[in-house]
């Protein structure tokens, strides 16, 4: 029994590679290619479990998901020779398998497809304006690429979904030369804005200025003829005053010389008794009506 072991499992062996070697799975999310003897006999079969004939058919296997082809920056000229740094990517998956195979085989076909877009995008930017090529015809751009680069990946079995332009840059050398000229015309506009904004304030305080003095000299000529009007009728009171009681008023002007004169103690006036400004001094001035 024991020296029948090792037949048994070398048995089991040859069953399972034979197994393994008839029996195939194909996903879904693959593109699977058959051959009999190097020759494709079939192209994009079905998902499920196969049955191939051992040593005379092959299986290839690709993944026939959405592929990603990220370029990276380029520099590309446009119309007025100036560069420009181009971030994008690619889309893509596999539309022939068959055709996939004989045009790629087992190799890569990114670099094919990189130098698609290059070509293509070169062109495109060469026909452009920086202005352009940074905003206006971002969305035209793509559209070409797609259209364009589909076409001719279709020659070996890529169909191209998409082609997205990330960001459009200058380079670094012009940026900071750019950023410059941007920083030095900001300075220019506020320059000038202040200097409008200092003589408008000048031209504001001046016909402030002349408003005040307009109204200080309307406000004193108003008080001077008030002045002048309040003098006149007072003249015009104290010449009917007068004209009513002369001897009265004449006594009052007295009086009033009186408290100018002598008001300190120490004023001395050397005047002559029969002075009339003593007039009033007189006993028998006081009953004069």
């Amino acid at each position: 029994m024991s020296n029948r072991l090792p037949i048994i499992g070398a048995i089991a062996l040859i069953a399972l590679a034979l197994i393994n070697a008839t029996f195939y799975t194909v996903d879904q999310r693959e593109r699977v290619l058959l051959f009999r003897l190097g020759e494709v006999i079939a192209a994009d079969l079905p998902p499920g479990l196969k049955v191939k004939v051992p040593f005379i058919n092959t299986v290839l296997k690709y993944d026939g998901r959405i592929q990603t082809l990220d370029r990276g920056p380029v520099r590309y000229q446009t119309s007025e020779l100036k560069n420009v740094v181009v971030d994008s990517f690619v889309k893509w998956r596999i539309a022939d398998t068959r055709r996939f195979f004989v045009a790629v085989g087992a190799g890569d076909v990114n670099p094919r497809l990189a130098q698609i877009v290059n070509d293509l995008a070169r062109n495109e930017f060469g026909k452009r304006t920086v202005q352009a090529a940074v905003s206006g015809d971002r969305h035209e751009i793509m559209d070409i690429l797609r259209q364009r680069a589909s076409e001719r990946a279709a020659e070996f079995g890529v169909e191209v979904i998409d082609v997205r332009i990330k960001r459009v840059d200058l380079p670094t050398e012009v940026s900071s030369s750019v950023f410059s000229r941007m920083e030095a015309e900001r300075k220019r506009v506020a320059a000038e804005l202040r200097a409008k904004g200092a003589e408008e304030g000048e031209r504001i305080r001046a016909q402030t200025d002349k408003e005040r003095t307009l109204l200080l000299a309307n406000a004193q000529r108003d008080a001077q003829r008030l002045r002048g009007e309040g003098d006149a009728t007072a003249a015009a009171r104290y010449a009917a005053a007068i004209g009513d009681d002369a001897e009265f008023f004449d006594f009052y002007r007295s009086l009033e010389a009186y408290r100018h004169s002598v008001g300190n103690s120490r004023d001395v006036l050397v005047l002559d008794p029969d002075s009339r400004f003593f007039r009033y001094f007189d006993g028998a001035a006081a009953g004069v009506r």
